[in-house]
């Protein structure tokens, strides 16, 4: 049920098909993020017409509200969702490890999760209320969201984190990888596919003993975890390099948590397939898109997909601020080429986004969050047309901050 072949190779960088029970997708891909059960403020249908082939749904979340059994009565998340598509899950691992101590009513200050070899107590963010995730349990609410690709409960720390903090928790993760393989295979596992995640952080001998371990499970894929939370580019990207040049070249490389337009590129041309961030939503909720900004004849070749034009142009990627006053009189439309976002979207001027945006209209983070999804759903559409070509090297070229 779930294939992954390579269709073509530039250096490291690849082009390959992965099958999965709710369809086939191309990669390099972008998933974007459905916290809830929903990315904020578009439609399923929306999301595919920029470009989306996979979303990611967070099982911490809809793990408390509205709860997997609800989920499960509704036809998994594919029917909750009205998505028919691929839809991956995490395992809950970060979000309770993004927990930390946090005030759960704003005025009192407790510790909200807690790290044992059973596995990870936490306390609500929603009510306060006591949860244990462990391996096993983190597998079944994922069986019972339904989603098509599922990620083994592991124990993410900093990626810069001191040796003993990270080498305690890939321990913990690998242990904990077991678990949830033993879990994994009393489902159905034809029907769903479980990725383990490596750990370890930017520490050389420990990533690599723990690709190695995760490698060695011959799962349906591999993620890298532990990375881009706090150390440098640099060292992220030597991880990165590292990690990839152990992990099996016939399955599906993973990283999660990246989603920045440049960065995508750059894990690419190292190897990785897929990735995920919230980036393009939580942007958007802000008043920001990323923009592409060059000649006319540039942006009009990133826009359309042409990209043997886009390898001869240069383009620099820039955050705007929409709720800026130098926007307010902008009549030109934010997007002139057509055929991007969904056809009554399109259009739409500057001017008006502004205003949308400064009386918080919904329509306003609707349309930037399409926006910059499209943004980096085009950006991975080029990468498949260079690395045919053979030059996703002067693809990257292209592109500066």
């Amino acid at each position: 049920m779930f294939e992954f072949k390579i269709a073509a190779q530039d250096g490291l960088a690849r082009v390959a098909e992965f099958t999965t029970p709710h369809g086939t997708v191309t990669t390099p891909m972008f998933m974007p993020v459905g916290t809830h059960g929903a990315v904020k403020g578009v439609s399923p249908v929306e999301l595919q017409t920029v470009g989306s082939q996979t979303i990611l749904a967070n099982t911490y979340h809809m793990y408390l509200r509205p709860g997997e059994d609800l989920v499960a009565q509704t036809g998994g998340l594919h029917g909750f969702m009205q998505y028919n598509a691929p839809i991956l899950t995490d395992s809950g691992g970060f979000q309770v490890f993004s927990l930390g101590e946090k005030a759960i009513n704003g005025r009192e200050k407790k510790a909200m999760r807690k790290v044992s070899e059973e596995g990870i107590t936490f306390f609500s963010h929603l009510d306060g209320s006591k949860h244990l995730f462990s391996p096993e349990h983190s597998i079944q609410v994922q069986q019972k969201l339904g989603a098509d690709i599922m990620m083994a409960f592991d124990q993410p720390v900093y990626g810069m984190s001191d040796t003993h903090a990270a080498q305690d928790a890939m321990q913990r993760t690998h242990r904990w990888l077991d678990r949830s393989v033993n879990q994994w295979k009393a489902g159905v596992i034809t029907k769903q596919a479980l990725f383990g995640i490596v750990q370890g952080g930017i520490h050389t001998e420990l990533h690599r003993e723990s690709a190695a371990y995760i490698s060695a499970h011959d799962l349906p894929g591999n993620a890298i975890g532990g990375l881009a939370i706090g150390e440098s580019k640099p060292d992220m990207w030597v991880a990165t390099s590292s990690i990839t040049s152990l992990l099996p070249e016939n399955k599906p490389r993973y990283f999660m948590g990246l989603g920045e337009p440049l960065d995508i590129i750059e894990a690419t041309m190292r190897g990785v397939d897929m990735y995920d961030c919230v980036a393009p939503s939580r942007l958007a909720r802000h008043g920001a898109v990323w923009m592409l900004t060059g000649t006319e004849k540039a942006e009009e070749a990133f826009w359309t997909g042409d990209t043997e034009t886009l390898l001869t142009e240069h383009l620099k990627v820039e955050s705007w601020n929409m709720n800026n006053a130098r926007l307010k009189d902008d009549v030109r439309p934010l997007l002139s080429c057509p055929g991007v976002l969904p056809t009554d979207l399109q259009g739409f001027s500057r001017s008006t986004l502004c205003h949308y945006l400064k009386e918080h209209e919904m329509l306003g983070y609707r349309i930037l969050t399409l926006h910059n999804i499209a943004v980096l759903h085009r950006i991975t559409e080029h990468m498949r047309a260079a690395i045919i070509l053979g030059k996703i090297k002067e693809l990257r070229a292209v592109f500066t901050y």
